[in-house]
């Protein structure tokens, strides 16, 4: 089989201040993205995905795994994960969402950030030069508000019409300057007394 990635692209971002201050340390993300040709055009409706996603996913998610974690001097810098899939106007978005949606791109993702959460995700369709926007949360604990943050991602030339850009996104930290709170640990509140409030 032919190797199924046309191309690969890798923006890295390091902030190195925020609202009109340094940091004590850069914010650094990083995201990689696989344009590959959608295996499922021109077959009418394909009831069973799966084959080609076992083909496929774990290549992408080893490919863009690689990538993303040179990018930040390695897997044991990353903090915060996501993924997400962009799908050309031919296509279906179900057939990017089978492509992140797996153990064969997530779990193996997930081993190699040594990740422990769900990852966090999207998928939409859009032509080449979309802004893909990938979220990411805490790899081993979700509920971690300082690490709910995204990086975006656009590729002039894909994803062409009969294309599916897949995308992994990582952070080596929390959003700089950090002070919202914890999931873990907010005020219990009940939404009907809320809700009245904001009604009366």
């Amino acid at each position: 089989m032919t190797d199924p990635i046309r191309k690969i692209v890798t923006r890295t971002e390091v902030v190195l201040a925020e609202g009109g201050q340094p940091l004590d340390r850069p914010w650094r993300k990083a995201v990689a993205a696989a344009v590959i040709t959608n295996p499922w055009l021109h077959q009418g409706h394909v009831s069973d995905l799966g084959p080609e996603v076992k083909t496929l996913a774990p290549k992408i998610a080893s490919a863009l795994a690689t990538s993303i974690t040179r990018a930040l001097g390695g897997a044991d810098n990353v903090e915060a994960f996501g993924k997400a899939a962009l799908v050309g106007l031919d296509g279906e978005v179900e057939h990017g969402a089978a492509l992140i949606h797996t153990p064969f791109l997530g779990d193996l993702f997930r081993h190699i950030v040594e990740g422990e959460s769900i990852i966090a995700f999207g998928e939409s369709q859009a032509p080449a030069g979309t802004v893909l926007t990938v979220p990411m949360w805490h790899k081993t604990a979700a509920s971690t508000r300082s690490h709910y943050q995204a990086v975006n991602l656009s590729v002039s030339d894909a994803p062409r019409a009969d294309e599916i850009l897949i995308a992994l996104g990582v952070s080596a930290g929390p959003r700089p300057l950090a002070r919202i709170g914890d999931r873990r640990t907010d005020t219990a509140i009940d939404p009907t007394d809320i809700l009245s409030e904001v009604h009366a």
